[in-house]
């Protein structure tokens, strides 16, 4: 028997040093919540895990692009949906002043009204922004819902500005939406006739049509933008789930787990003293 060295006891209290530092990180997967706390505890795992927390948290921010083009989009189409009731007024009141029952006082008092409102048109377009940006002038808007550059990316393309000037008669008729706006030739107080009327009504056709091919591009972007949507809030929760498979400590294992080790490391003291306890036993033989 040897009391120099007491390679029990070594041997106890390395395996007690080991269990320490087990039921020091299990302790502190509970307390995080974290199986993966750094990287010694699982490198390739935590490389995975930060790559699909990075993944999400794009698709996260593309998911807020999206909510605020939805938001955009919706602002010019309430805009536009006023101006479409304008026009519509507009051709209710062209239609009064057509019959020979409007006397010419009348049709001036409609035609004073028809330009207010076609003003108020223009000042719909003018005004309605997001955030600064113009909306009804014709221009194009392109919504970045993802990290490609190309296949993220919806472009609302509009075809013409939601202007009296943009959405007049296109045909070679003297009266358009514009001349109505204004005192122009061939449509004043003094010459505003049933004919003309008529012929204003037909021109209140053509740019409701126009400004309806407006509003349905808007449209059609904004179903690109719903779908995209819904897609990316899929791929998020699909991430981040991923992730957490990886990443989050099971608690029910973990405990489990803590348990034993706290179990061993009190068997552990328990060694190291008996191991100590022997070289008690060399002094007998001394006796």
């Amino acid at each position: 028997m040897r009391i120099n060295t007491n390679v029990a006891s070594l041997t106890a209290q390395e395996s007690a040093v080991n269990v320490g530092k087990n039921l020091s990180s299990s302790l502190e997967k509970l307390s995080t919540g974290l199986r993966i706390n750094k990287a010694s505890d699982d490198a390739s795992g935590m490389a995975i895990a930060d790559k699909l927390r990075t993944q999400a948290s794009s698709v996260g921010q593309g998911i807020a692009n999206a909510n605020s083009a939805n938001t955009f989009i919706q602002i010019a189409d309430k805009a536009m949906g006023e101006q479409s009731n304008i026009l519509d007024i507009v051709k209710t009141k062209l239609m009064q002043a057509s019959t020979s029952t409007t006397s010419s006082d009348g049709r001036t008092a409609i035609l004073n009204d028809i330009r207010a409102l076609l003003t108020q048109f223009d000042a719909i377009s003018s005004s309605t922004n997001y955030n600064g940006t113009t909306l009804l002038d014709g221009s194009n808007f392109d919504f970045q819902i993802g990290e490609d550059s190309t296949n993220d990316k919806i472009t609302v393309t509009t075809t013409v500005a939601a202007t009296t000037a943009s959405i007049d008669k296109d045909t070679s008729g003297t009266v358009g939406v514009a001349s109505l706006a204004t005192n122009a030739t061939g449509v004043s107080a003094g010459n505003f006739t049933g004919a003309i009327a008529l012929e204003g009504m037909e021109a209140i056709d053509t740019a409701l049509t126009n400004l309806n091919t407006v509003r349905s591009e808007f449209g059609s972007g904004q179903n690109q933008i719903e779908s995209a949507l819904r897609n990316m809030m899929t791929t998020r929760t699909n991430l981040k789930a991923a992730e957490s498979i990886i990443r989050d400590v099971d608690y029910a294992a973990e405990s489990a787990n803590f348990n034993k080790q706290n179990i061993i490391a009190q068997a552990g003291t328990y060694a190291i003293s008996q191991a100590n306890a022997i070289q008690q036993n060399v002094l007998r033989l001394l006796q």
